[in-house]
């Protein structure tokens, strides 16, 4: 019980710095462009492409020496039923679990990309558990997924995370993702689940322009290498 005192009391400064979801939207586009930006130690350019969904958790947070004190807020995007274009962004919030940190990390940035349908359809919940109700194994790094395990290959989630300068695959296991409808009344001034964000096609915010820009851009770059030229 006391355990859980102190957890509370250690987030609860953290609650209180993280609730501004247009600050975190332009720290989420800043992330994905500076990690696309460097493909040899970045994501996978044909994962990326096959993605059905990316989540963005820009710096999350954990407690030292407090098992469970972890805790993160970001945003989710996923194509459309054609492949092309992306969603407006729904909220989340991450909480919990074994992230593997780096020793002296008090705080990281986390991408995960969704592979399949399954794993799309557990996203778009209220709430999972990643290593749980939705299979998450680290991703690899590199231009090419060439070097991909089989566990990677089934799984439903891919993860990396980003501290202290490194950017490296990292399991997610035990931790809990919620949609956080409070954030997407904040974004689009009326209560809708994550659900009705992706599926609706309702229009992005405008302080989600730079990240939906980015993802169109890539995804076009992506499309037009895999294509060729002449294709």
């Amino acid at each position: 019980m006391r355990m859980i005192l102190v957890a509370a009391l250690a987030i609860a400064p953290m609650l209180a710095k993280d609730n501004d979801s247009v600050k975190r939207l332009e720290q989420a586009a800043v992330i994905f462009s500076e990690v696309m930006a460097t493909p040899d130690k970045g994501i996978p350019e044909d994962l990326l492409a096959k993605a059905h969904c990316i989540v963005i958790v820009p710096s999350l947070k954990t407690a030292a020496f407090i098992v469970g004190a972890k805790y993160g807020k970001g945003y989710l995007s996923c194509r459309g039923k054609d492949g092309a274009g992306w969603s407006a962004p729904g909220t989340v919030r991450i909480e919990g679990g074994s992230f593997g940190f780096q020793i002296g990390a008090s705080e990281t940035d986390l991408i995960m990309l969704v592979m399949n349908e399954g794993g799309e359809g557990k996203l778009l919940s209220s709430k999972f558990t990643l290593g749980g109700e939705a299979s998450v194994a680290a991703g690899p790094v590199g231009r090419t997924a060439t070097a991909q395990t089989d566990a990677q290959m089934h799984a439903e989630i891919l993860s990396w995370s980003r501290s202290q300068g490194l950017f490296a695959g990292i399991a997610l296991e035990g931790a809990t993702l919620r949609q956080d409808l409070d954030d997407n009344v904040e974004l689009y001034g009326r209560r809708l689940d994550n659900r009705d964000v992706v599926t609706s096609g309702i229009a992005a915010p405008r302080s989600a322009a730079r990240l939906m820009m980015l993802l169109s851009k890539y995804s076009a770059q992506l499309a037009a290498t895999v294509s060729g030229p002449g294709q």
